[in-house]
């Protein structure tokens, strides 16, 4: 069972893009772009959808909060730090891309990492990249290769790991990366989003991004 207990839930409706509190989340919330069972999520983000302020793109994404709906947010030192997830990817929109998790700065419209899944229609597959900023700094982000060869509909999994001293992995489906962090990640305030971000925002409501996920779930080990 996924708990949404640590989650609320930013839906590409409004102006700006409203946010579902974690309460209404626990309590049963369902739509058009994200509905639950127990033993699943799925989430639908036209492209044609309303954003968050600031943002250039809509979203149907989770972010992490306490059970009573408070914002949480982190300094990496104080736990070790874990977001891991098992899903498919069942829909694209025309540029083939979605992030599927983040670890965003609190206050800051870039975030530290997004993990983004980048279909080809040549290929008829995606690659699964990591786009990593070393330092806040960074005004561009570095982008990592991870796992190509996945087709929609085809399940995969990862896990995001922050450790209390700044190295940062990613480990999609087996395939392992490692970087230590500029300390100057140490004093920012971090939480963890997933679900589905289109980096797309032209075309009709029918073009868009879905996925399901069916494990979802945060760890700070040795709070």
């Amino acid at each position: 069972m996924i708990d949404l207990a640590t989650w609320n839930l930013t839906l590409p409706v409004g102006v700006p893009a409203v946010t579902i509190e974690t309460p209404l989340l626990v309590g049963g919330y369902q739509d058009q772009h994200f509905q639950s069972t127990p033993d699943s999520l799925f989430f639908w983000t036209p492209v044609n959808g309303t954003t968050t302020s600031n943002a250039t793109y809509p979203r149907t994404e989770l972010r992490e909060t306490y059970a009573d709906g408070k914002l949480r947010n982190w300094t990496y030192s104080n736990a070790d730090n874990y977001l891991s997830a098992n899903l498919r990817v069942s829909q694209v929109p025309s540029t083939g891309k979605i992030v599927i998790g983040q670890i965003h700065a609190f206050g800051s419209t870039s975030p530290l990492l997004k993990l983004e899944y980048q279909f080809k229609t040549r290929t008829s597959t995606a690659n699964i990249v990591a786009k990593v900023r070393n330092s806040p700094d960074d005004e561009t982000s570095t982008v990592i290769p991870l796992l190509s060869g996945v087709p929609l509909n085809q399940r995969f999994s990862y896990v995001i790991n922050l450790s209390p001293n700044g190295q940062l992995s990613v480990l999609v489906n087996g395939n392992l990366w490692s970087q230590q962090l500029s300390p100057d990640w140490a004093p920012k305030s971090l939480y963890f989003k997933a679900g589905t971000y289109v980096q797309d925002n032209t075309g009709y409501e029918t073009e868009a991004g879905a996925a399901t996920f069916y494990d979802l779930r945060i760890e700070h080990r040795g709070l």
